[in-house]
């Protein structure tokens, strides 16, 4: 439990809950406290998926003030600290459903990209406006962005840094359903529930397969597919799945 962020579970699923007054905006503190909670929620065998949610602003961004004064030499080493702190939200080995609400501007949008799933307020505002700072996203924006959106979208987002609605967003790709504000959460949470009791090592595999296969040459992702297809059969998920499904009975997982 941090000072900015926390974990909430209940049924099987994990809010990690951004809460620093005004806009939420991720300081260093704000950044290593998601890096925790995202290493608590993978790591505990009661979550089966995970929700990654601000209140009323998602994430309005990097704190401005905390790096206007910083050197390369500072940079350098904060960059790091960043990326690794995003990328710990990326490789959850779980379903992660990012509840998109007010703006996800800056290090907010890329945070929102390390999710596998993106619900959106009607009046939800994404971006990449770094460049409008003379700088350029730096928590994984030039990497994830152009793999989710393809990099003509993302080039154009990220050279005019402007705000893209709910509708654009949902549009081109950037979120994958678009709610009332009100019902942002609630969605979000109902998506996750799905997956709560489900056969976790399969979930995990399949994110995993999809993740590094993305990095690699078709040939080589289909032998990470084969590899983790493979490996699955020496669970007891597999064994009670398809056991069931023959007796056509509901199978209870075990996550073993």
């Amino acid at each position: 439990m941090g000072e900015f962020v926390r974990v909430e579970t209940a049924d099987g699923i994990a809010t990690i809950r951004l809460d620093r007054p005004k806009m939420n905006a991720l300081n260093r503190q704000v950044q290593l406290e998601i890096a925790e909670c995202a290493r608590q929620v993978d790591a505990d065998p009661g979550v089966y998926a995970v929700v990654v949610y601000g209140g009323r602003v998602f994430a309005a961004g990097a704190d401005i003030k905390e790096m206007a004064d910083m050197s390369y030499a500072d940079m350098v080493v904060h960059s790091a600290v960043l990326q690794d702190c995003f990328t710990t939200v990326a490789k959850i080995g779980k379903p992660v459903v990012a509840a998109v609400t007010g703006y996800a501007l800056g290090g907010g949008c890329e945070l929102a990209l390390c999710a596998d799933v993106r619900i959106a307020g009607e009046s939800a505002k994404l971006g990449q406006p770094e460049i409008l700072l003379g700088i350029i996203p730096g928590a994984g924006g030039t990497q994830r962005l152009p793999r989710l959106i393809g990099p003509a979208k993302a080039k154009d987002l990220i050279f005019t840094g402007r705000h893209v609605s709910a509708d654009e967003a949902l549009r081109i790709g950037l979120v994958d359903k678009v709610v009332p504000d009100d019902d942002v959460y609630t969605e979000a949470v109902a998506y996750a529930a799905q997956f709560a009791g489900g056969p976790a090592l399969a979930l995990r595999a399949a994110k995993q397969a999809v993740g590094h296969g993305l990095e690699a040459d078709l040939d080589t992702g289909l032998e990470i597919e084969r590899l983790q297809f493979s490996g699955l059969f020496a669970t007891d998920d597999a064994k009670v799945g398809m056991k069931a499904f023959a007796e056509k009975s509901k199978a209870t997982f075990t996550g073993r």
